[in-house]
């Protein structure tokens, strides 16, 4: 390669590589402000398909919120904790190796820092995942290297709790000028300054 060739080359990778970098720092500081709401929300697993041939099983996904607090549903996501096998060990016996790391995860939204594959949960016409409802299904595919017919997916999900709205405030002046002719008022009868039918009179 000539020597002006490698140094544009080199000009446009050093960008891309700064801007790869920097989304990967971005994405990692998201899913750190999300709280794991286990035993506040539970994942429903369905097997639904099986390619033999790809050794690739296809999962229906639900997430249902079994708090009394709303979710925010675009802060929710779905974690591919482990995979057990058939004596309920997520580890392989003679390598001692985590057994995820034996399957590929097929169209995964992303990766945990620790390199655990997760999927975001599809928002509904809600912006809230209510308390006691359940999201909208989606997908997981899953491919099994070693070609093992038994093993079981755990999932773990992670998001935001909505915050209490605030009671409102009103700040009118009228309201604040009312209590205090009501607290004026109240004052002169208790002094016996004026009587309760003249009370009336100024206070129908």
């Amino acid at each position: 390669m000539p020597i002006p060739m490698l140094g544009t080359g080199l000009l446009l990778i050093g960008p891309l590589l700064s801007t790869v970098m920097t989304a990967g720092i971005a994405f990692a500081s998201v899913l750190d402000q999300l709280t794991d709401l286990s035993g506040k929300a539970s994942v429903t697993v369905t097997l639904t398909g099986r390619d033999n041939f790809n050794s690739e099983y296809r999962y229906d996904l639900i997430v249902r919120n079994q708090s009394g607090d709303p979710f925010i549903a675009e802060s929710l996501i779905v974690v591919l904790d482990k995979i057990t096998n058939l004596a309920g060990e997520e580890r392989e016996p003679l390598k001692s190796e985590p057994l995820l790391q034996r399957f590929e995860v097929v169209a995964q939204d992303g990766e945990t820092d620790d390199g655990k594959p997760f999927f975001r949960v599809p928002i509904g016409a809600s912006p809230d995942l209510a308390p006691l409802n359940d999201s909208l299904p989606f997908s997981v595919r899953i491919r099994n290297r070693d070609y093992v017919t038994v093993f079981t997916p755990s999932f773990r999900v992670y998001g935001k709790r909505r915050p209490p709205s605030e009671p409102k405030v009103s700040n009118k002046p009228g309201n604040a000028a009312q209590d205090r002719t009501d607290k004026l008022i109240q004052l002169l009868l208790k002094k016996g300054i004026i009587t309760e039918e003249e009370r009336r009179t100024i206070q129908p």
